[in-house]
C-alpha cells in the first residue's frame, strides 16, 4: 500500500470520488480522451481511470504536484491513465493526447476557486475554444448562482480563501460569459454543497 507520509493525501478526494464517478460514468461514456486538469494529489486520476477504462485518462498540474500524482499512479497503475504533463495557466501550453487527436471531455475539482479570475478567466476560454463538436466539460466544486452562496460555509471559505490570496468562487452566471460557445446542459447537486456543472458543445 501507498505510503501517506510520503504521498499526498486529500480525504476530501476520498469522500467524494465515487459520487463524482458516478456523474462522469454517464457524461463520458462516449468520450476516448480525457484531461483532468488540476489533478492535485492524483487520487482521482487513478480512482477514474481504473474505473473509466473505455478512456485515456490524462494527468495535468503544475510540476511541484507531479512527483505526488506520480507516487499515486506508482501504486495503483492502469493502462490507461498517462503521466502529468505540466500545465500552469496560461502560461504552459496546452496539452494534447498521448497518441493523436483531441481531448473530447475535460474534468477538473476544486480549481475555479483557487485560481486568480485571470486564470479561471482563460480556463473557460481555452475549453470554450479546445472542447469539440460532442465534447463535454464536467466541472466540480463549490460555486455561487446569481451571485448567492448556497451555505454559509461556502460564504465563510470563500472569505478566507480571498484573504489567503485565492481568486475566490466563480459566479456560474460569469462562468458563462466567459465559454459562450459551450452550453451549461447540467448544474448537479453534490455532496457538502459542492456542484456539477457539465458544459457541453
Amino acid at each position: 500500500m501507498i505510503e501517506f507520509d510520503q504521498a499526498p493525501f486529500s480525504q476530501s478526494c476520498e469522500n467524494n470520488k465515487a459520487v463524482i464517478l458516478a456523474v462522469l460514468s454517464e457524461a463520458f461514456v462516449e468520450a476516448k480522451n480525457a484531461l483532468e486538469i488540476g489533478s492535485g494529489t492524483g487520487q482521482h486520476a487513478v480512482y477514474f481511470a481504473k474505473n473509466l477504462p473505455h478512456l485515456q485518462w490524462h494527468c495535468a498540474d503544475q510540476v511541484q504536484y507531479h512527483p505526488g500524482i506520480l507516487a499515486w499512479i506508482k501504486e495503483y497503475p492502469s493502462a490507461n491513465l498517462i503521466e502529468p504533463v505540466s500545465l500552469k495557466l496560461p502560461l504552459d501550453d496546452w496539452p494534447t493526447p498521448k497518441d493523436s487527436g483531441e481531448f473530447d471531455a475535460y474534468f477538473s475539482a476544486n480549481t475555479a476557486h483557487i485560481m486568480q479570475k485571470s486564470e479561471a478567466y482563460f480556463l473557460m476560454q481555452t475549453i470554450n475554444d479546445k472542447l469539440p463538436q460532442g465534447g463535454v466539460f464536467c466541472q466540480y466544486g463549490p460555486f455561487t448562482q446569481n451571485g448567492e452562496f448556497n451555505s454559509q460555509s461556502n460564504e465563510d471559505f470563500h472569505h478566507r480563501l480571498l484573504s489567503e490570496g485565492y481568486g475566490g468562487y466563480r459566479d456560474i452566471n460569469e462562468l458563462i460569459d466567459w465559454a459562450p460557445s459551450l452550453t451549461l446542459s447540467d448544474i448537479i447537486q453534490m455532496p457538502a454543497n459542492n456542484l456539477m456543472l457539465i458544459w457541453r458543445r
